[in-house]
């Protein structure tokens, strides 16, 4: 084992050493570092009055059908508590009318790095939004005509929304949030805390149109799929569900944590909870995402290769490394026409962070860099998240390169993006 990796198991066993050794190396790297605070044609959308205005993940768009109007939260402070229990608004942009917002309701489930799963709700993605909420003490996702106010309420949060707008799937936010805060939901106490690895539904199925929640795995199912030798006493969770484009199939990631150590594989599963299936299994994936409905673009590490994007075919042992010049994690996304990805990166040594686009080609072409303050850093961090809008000649992406978080578009120019 190298010097680097022994510093890194050794820190990795003392959380609180290594924030601060973290927090020092940034600081010394910064001072030294040129200083930026944007590049690129970059366009606020959200209003700039003192308040935080941020969409959430990357796998959806803020984009109506019309590419008019914008769904963004509004809270007064993002940088303090990772899944605050004070309610965020809703707020709907009109891009056509100077930006001007109106407040489509609350939610009172919602954290900084995918807010509360707010996402227009297909197959028209036109009149009908869905979201998760905390009513009469219960997670909750709410169905909501934003033209005539109506509500259905969902008596489960989503998680992944099939493009259909038939069904969604969801996990255990209180298990998330406290395994992997920022991520899921602090509202209610994690009923299986005691229980490394519960024998209990870890993934349900959600009938959008009548209401009805199925249980469809358990955390065991995870864990009895190709065990390995590092799962035993190791506390169990799943993140990240993402259905293919058809609806037919969904990936998530398996993480399982032992002492210090932390293990990622992503499997994926047919939506009815069969034919489970380990995709990638060399200890780490992050992002992904569905390029088709049997190819998934990846950040993971893969022997011997090592860490970088590739794509992988469904239900096979085949990959390809693409883009060997990224060697840093992002949050990849194809375009609607299946020609680009939209990638970024966290800050770097100057604490500045950078949206790429990728051709056809496999050209790489770096469109904005914004910086990040040290208020957002670590759990409470504001990754870019960059998006498509339902044309694919703009990204959003959230920053707090001006103080605060805001949404921000920069546009796609094909005759910008080297062919």
């Amino acid at each position: 084992m190298s010097l680097e990796n022994k510093i890194n198991t050794f820190l990795n066993s003392v959380p609180a050493i290594k924030k601060i050794v973290k927090r020092s190396y940034q600081l010394s790297m910064y001072a030294i570092s040129p200083k930026v605070k944007y590049e690129g044609d970059i366009k606020r959308i959200s209003p700039d009055d003192g308040m935080e205005y941020f969409f959430g993940y990357y796998d959806k768009s803020p984009w109506d059908a019309t590419d008019r109007y914008m769904l963004c939260l509004r809270a007064k402070n993002t940088y303090s508590f990772v899944a605050p229990k004070e309610p965020a608004e809703i707020v709907l942009l009109d891009t056509q009318d100077n930006n001007s917002y109106k407040v489509l309701g609350k939610t009172r489930t919602w954290n900084v790095q995918q807010g509360c799963m707010l996402q227009w709700l297909g197959p028209d993605y036109s009149e009908r939004i869905i979201y998760n909420d905390l009513r009469d003490g219960k997670y909750c996702s709410v169905i909501l005509n934003i033209n005539t106010s109506e509500e259905t309420v969902i008596p489960m949060p989503i998680y992944s929304v099939a493009s259909n707008g038939e069904f969604a799937l969801s996990l255990d936010f209180s298990r998330l949030h406290r395994l992997r805060p920022g991520y899921g939901y602090s509202n209610l106490l994690d009923l299986n805390e005691n229980e490394k690895c519960p024998d209990k539904t870890c993934i349900w199925y959600i009938n959008l149109t009548s209401g009805e929640v199925k249980s469809l795995l358990n955390y065991t199912d995870f864990a009895n799929l190709e065990t390995r030798p590092e799962m035993k006493d190791a506390e169990h969770k799943v993140n990240h569900i993402m259905l293919n484009p058809s609806g037919n199939r969904f990936m998530v990631l398996h993480r399982w944590i032992n002492g210090s150590n932390k293990y990622t594989r992503l499997v994926t599963v047919n939506s009815n909870g069969t034919e489970m299936f380990n995709l990638s299994d060399d200890n780490m994936t992050s992002h992904c995402f569905w390029k088709s409905d049997n190819e998934i673009i990846a950040y993971a590490h893969k022997k011997p290769e090592g860490n970088g994007y590739y794509l992988m075919k469904d239900k096979t042992s085949q990959f390809h490394r693409k883009w060997p010049d990224l060697i840093s994690d992002g949050h990849p996304s194809y375009s609607p026409d299946g020609k680009m990805v939209v990638t970024d990166t966290y800050p770097d040594r100057a604490r500045v962070a950078t949206v790429y686009i990728i051709n056809n080609n496999d050209n790489i072409n770096k469109v904005a860099r914004v910086f990040a303050p040290f208020r957002y850093d670590n759990d409470m961090r504001c990754d870019l998240h960059p998006r498509w809008n339902r044309t694919g000649n703009k990204v959003c992406f959230d920053s707090v390169f001006e103080g605060k978080r805001g949404l921000y578009t920069v546009i796609v120019k094909r005759s910008n993006i080297n062919e």
